[in-house]
């Protein structure tokens, strides 16, 4: 499994989301971080069909999407999406 993170430097949700995702990335195991910067990778984004951000995407190891999260939740909530789909 894998997280995207979908961020640009300049958005101030994507910055505050910054620390509680990698917070939550070292209290989990089973999943990987991608990250990945709207503004220099903008034809990943629109592949992914990104449109607004912070955008959390969860993949399987196929890169399929499995669910999306837009904007900001707070540490607890998102530990807790991210998990559900941990196998």
């Amino acid at each position: 499994m894998k997280l995207v993170d979908y961020y640009a430097d300049w958005c101030g949700p994507c910055q505050m989301m910054k620390p509680i995702v990698e917070e939550v990335m070292a209290e989990l195991s089973g999943i990987t971080l991608e990250e990945v910067n709207i503004d220099t990778d903008q034809d990943r984004a629109e592949k992914a069909n990104v449109m607004s951000i912070p955008t959390f995407v969860i993949e399987d190891d196929n890169g399929n999407e499995i669910d999306r999260k837009i904007g900001g939740l707070g540490k607890e909530d998102f530990k807790s999406w991210v998990q559900t789909h941990i196998k």
